[in-house]
């Protein structure tokens, strides 16, 4: 099969210090893009500026770089302009911030080798996490590989790829959601493959590394927008009540039976250790992969910062549901029925 065009998409807003982290990465890959476009939603840091510096200093590493502007654009919105400048029928996403692996291309759009009629395939994220907090961080919320079931898995747009067909069919990315739009995009991408589990090819050495946040309050801040737009897709119902029922209902209860009488106290205390140890039994499992290098002491506060780290996360889902719901009523005209519309992909 003749060599197929992949062209590289990325969006950007104020990444003026993590920029060139993402295209020294692109510069170095095995198999280079046939272009790169990447989207500004209105920096202003000057990271457009250091875009265009970096390509004017290393012409022949990055050729056939090009920057769109588009102030105002949220991340769906800069997604499908980069998408409809880009000439590649194979398009691979990603993000600014992250360090890509020199394979990371080539084994990205390996699946198109094997099979010219491939809708998209799935590659994968690892932690760049150096430090107590941000391993903590890591082993709190990130799966490890193996922890992923391929025919179940919805991948970050972070490392993904698809056929321009694909997306176009898709409708694109969802511009009226400003996060959680991957996952409504991978909902379209897999509708359109309805005799298979996925229509994601699994590309576990597609590799991309990226940073976890560095603070409570970086988390909070993240995981707060995460379940804000999980409110606004009407995603995840069941997970957000069942968050509402432990700390609402069942802790209390807990703590009810901790404070009043000698076994009821232990019943209480035993049930809330119990839960504990569930709760964090996974990253704490994780922490002695990811933290090997930690010195004994440093790998003992990471694994004390992990059910902090649940809880806040917990606590910062709970807050921002509520208001994407809110949102989601008040804008109930003007939002498409993607549900209806995954249907007519089938």
């Amino acid at each position: 099969m003749a060599r197929m065009k992949v062209s590289v998409i990325a969006t950007i807003y104020n990444e003026r210090h993590s920029i060139e982290r993402l295209l020294a990465s692109l510069a170095a890959q095995t198999r280079r893009p046939d272009e790169i476009v990447i989207c500004d939603g209105g920096s202003t840091d000057g990271a457009v500026a250091a875009l265009r510096a970096y390509a004017a200093q290393h012409p022949d590493r990055l050729p056939n770089l090009r920057v769109l502007e588009a102030p105002g654009a949220n991340i769906s919105r800069g997604r499908n302009l980069a998408i409809e400048a880009a000439a590649g029928p194979i398009i691979a996403a990603t993000d600014a911030g992250v360090r890509l692996e020199a394979t990371w291309l080539e084994k990205l759009v390996e699946p198109w080798t094997q099979d010219e009629h491939t809708l998209a395939a799935a590659g994968w994220f690892v932690p760049d996490a150096q430090g107590v907090f941000p391993t903590a961080m890591a082993a709190t919320v990130l799966p490890l590989r193996d922890d992923i079931d391929p025919d179940r898995f919805l991948p970050s747009s972070r490392s993904v790829a698809f056929t321009k067909t694909a997306w176009a069919q898709a409708g694109g990315y969802p511009e009226w959601l400003d996060y959680c739009e991957d996952l409504l995009f991978d909902f379209a991408i897999n509708a359109q493959a309805p005799a298979r589990p996925t229509g994601f090819t699994w590309a576990p050495d597609a590799r991309v590394h990226f940073r976890p946040r560095t603070s409570l309050c970086q988390f909070w801040t993240q995981y707060y927008r995460y379940a804000r737009g999980d409110g606004k897709a009407d995603l995840w119902r069941k997970r957000h009540a069942i968050r509402y029922a432990t700390y609402l209902v069942a802790l209390p209860l807990l703590l009810g039976h901790a404070c009043f009488g000698f076994f009821a106290r232990w019943l209480g205390w035993l049930g809330l250790l119990a839960g504990v140890i569930l709760y964090c039994r996974r990253p704490w499992q994780r922490l002695r992969v990811l933290g090997a290098s930690l010195p004994p002491q440093q790998r003992l506060v990471a694994a004390l910062l992990v059910p902090l780290i649940r809880v806040t996360g917990d606590l910062a889902k709970m807050a921002g549901y509520p208001v994407g719901l809110r949102w989601r009523w008040r804008h109930r005209a003007a939002i498409p029925n993607w549900r209806n519309d995954l249907e007519a992909l089938h």
